[in-house]
């Protein structure tokens, strides 16, 4: 019905200025408002993923994205765009959010931008619908739902000015100082504003007075409108036809400010762009008259404009159409905030019990809930609810790679160390240290390399061909032992779990064609374990609805490895154990097992 914002409306901030995003957060606060009114933000050169703002004297994180689109697509609910690019950017950022779509107000701060790019970026903007408030504004505000970025100053001087719940009256100026200014007056005079928008001092802006005083006219939380002109522009006399025509019937008190031009003896511009009288009816002493004669309230001085507030105000109230407003109960920003030095997204110890993403540990670890660890590794890693099929599949891959025997070079390692007399936890650490690219890090040069040939459509010839320019042996292919004639029954295992459980398996199938030519030049060039492991992850995500990219950021964050190291680390304790119980002495490698070859040092 009119309103230009609601307590649901979210934005998304193009560019990271901390401080305008701050005072929104804690207007949301003060206000209770349920969600912050900032979404995300647009930092095309930042290379973090969030920024921290305080909530009260707590703290959130809002998302950071590159660009407009990306923040958009991820936050397809946050319908104003709150440009705050430099005059030389702003067009370009603007009419970007305008092709994409789904915004319903633009806000542009910039001022200055060339005025054929704005005439043109304005006529666009209403072909679509879209309410640009600006260029060269502060925004705009519905009190006690949403605010933008530093209109109304401090939370003191808002709450003065009882910006902080709704009121009656209906504001729109074109400077920002001077909302703030008459946000204040009408707050001593009367109960406050319902809507004000300071549309900026451009000559050039995307909604004119007449397009929020028509909204405002169909909002019925506005009682009475305040239109604050100035000297320049013919945009009053719009107003003036639609009291005139009966599109707008509420009461409207106005006044141009700029009357003191009629004393200079040439033009002069007053501040803003548009401040500039080119003839005599865009003079401000002009426009006030014509106002005046049109029925609106216009005072005889600017000074006199909080007594006509007073007047106009208290004649709605006495005929019931202004009631009495109850005061909401607000929030108190704290005077000092300090700001947390760790972030957890997964897990909190606060309460009576720990939770796992949220969910009790009770409600997973006991065996009558039916989670395994599987379940637990989805949440704790993933912050995710994965279907049994993929955690029992998670389960599947840590019991296969918990140990291969004594002799590879993690499970000695470790052996090594607990011989020394070390604890099991410096014993497992050795171990671990030796899990990288040539033991364990298989499985995830198996999950990029093969992802990589199937995103860009190689045939198997083509992958081979890759790999060979790249001067990489295939991570995932061949094995020590295991052939075509003697298969890997791990291998067999989990390539039968996928094809009975697997929503889909397209990697896999893609992996059997490049084994099936590897396997024709060299018969234990087959498909080993940890090619096997690394692929039918990636599948998992797939059918999960990862998108390719979070598949890529999965794989180059090392989490195929570290399924790799949760499942070895049962095989190094076993190990370890096993020295401790043997009470084994230290060890030392036989010297027939080593070849030296050491020569005289040559003297310089």
């Amino acid at each position: 019905m009119g309103k230009l914002f609601t307590r649901d409306t979210q934005a998304i901030f193009w560019n990271n200025n901390k401080t305008a995003i701050q005072r929104m957060l804690d207007y949301d606060y003060t206000i209770k408002r349920e969600t912050p009114s900032v979404a995300a933000i647009v930092a095309p050169t930042s290379a973090n993923k969030f920024e921290k703002f305080f909530w009260g004297g707590d703290e959130i994180m809002i998302p950071l994205y590159k660009s407009t689109p990306e923040a958009k697509a991820a936050q397809p609910q946050a319908d104003v765009l709150l440009n705050f690019a430099s005059f030389r950017t702003a067009y370009d950022v603007t009419m970007e959010a305008l092709n994409i779509g789904g915004f319903k107000t633009i806000m542009i701060t910039a001022e200055g931008i060339p005025e054929r790019l704005a005439r043109g970026m304005n006529a666009y903007a209403r072909e679509l619908n879209v309410t640009v408030i600006g260029p060269a504004t502060v925004g705009a505000i519905v009190p006690g739902a949403f605010k933008i970025a530093n209109i109304g100053g401090t939370i003191e001087n808002i709450i003065n000015s009882k910006l902080h719940r709704e009121g009656s009256c209906g504001l729109v100026t074109r400077s920002g100082g001077l909302f703030n200014e008459l946000s204040n007056i009408i707050a001593i005079n009367a109960d406050g504003i319902a809507e004000g928008v300071a549309i900026g001092g451009d000559r050039f802006v995307g909604s004119v007075f007449i397009d929020n005083l028509l909204r405002m006219e169909k909002n019925p939380d506005v009682k009475y409108m305040i239109l604050l002109g100035e000297v320049g522009g013919t945009e009053e006399y719009k107003v003036i036809e639609a009291v005139k025509s009966g599109k707008i019937t509420k009461p409207i008190i106005a006044w141009c400010i700029g009357t003191i031009a009629k004393y200079y003896d040439s033009g002069v511009q007053f501040g803003h762009a548009g401040a500039s009288a080119n003839a005599e009816r865009e003079t401000a002493e002009a426009k006030n008259k014509a106002m005046a004669e049109a029925g609106i309230h216009v005072p005889a001085t600017f000074n006199d404009l909080p007594a006509t507030i007073m007047e106009v105000y208290d004649d709605l109230k006495s005929k019931g159409i202004i009631g009495e407003i109850e005061e909401p109960e607000i929030n108190t920003i704290p005077k000092i905030r300090r700001p947390k030095n760790f972030i957890c997204t997964i897990s909190d110890d606060r309460g009576e019990e720990a939770t796992y993403a949220g969910f009790p540990i009770s409600s997973v670890a006991t065996p009558d809930t039916g989670k395994g660890i599987g379940d637990v590794i989805s949440l704790l890693w993933f912050k995710k609810q994965y279907p049994k099929w993929a955690t029992d599949f998670i389960e599947t891959v840590i019991k296969t790679v918990a140990d291969h025997g004594p002799a590879v070079s993690g499970a000695h390692n470790a052996k090594v160390t607990a011989r020394a007399g070390k604890s099991v936890v410096e014993s497992l650490v050795t171990g671990l240290l030796t899990i990288g690219p040539r033991f364990g890090g298989a499985i995830d040069g198996a999950a990029k390399y093969f992802k990589y040939a199937d995103d860009n459509n190689m045939t198997p010839a083509q992958f081979l061909g890759y790999m060979k320019k790249e001067g990489v042996p295939i991570p995932g292919i061949g094995h020590r032992i295991k052939s075509l004639k003697n298969p890997d029954l791990r291998v067999t295992g989990l390539m039968n779990y996928a094809a009975e459980h697997f929503p889909s398996h397209s990697l896999l199938d893609y992996a059997k064609t490049v084994e099936a030519l590897t396997t024709s030049k060299k018969e234990n060039l087959i498909l080993n374990v940890d090619g096997t492991i690394g692929i039918l992850m990636v599948d998992m995500w797939r059918a999960l609805g990862y998108s390719e990219e979070e598949i890529n950021e999965f794989i180059e964050s090392g989490t195929l490895n570290a399924f790799f190291i949760v499942g070895r680390s049962i095989g190094f304790i076993g190990h370890v154990l096993d020295e401790k119980r043997l009470a084994m002495p230290m060890y030392r490698h036989p010297m027939d097992d080593i070849l030296y070859d050491v020569k005289k040092a040559e003297k310089i």
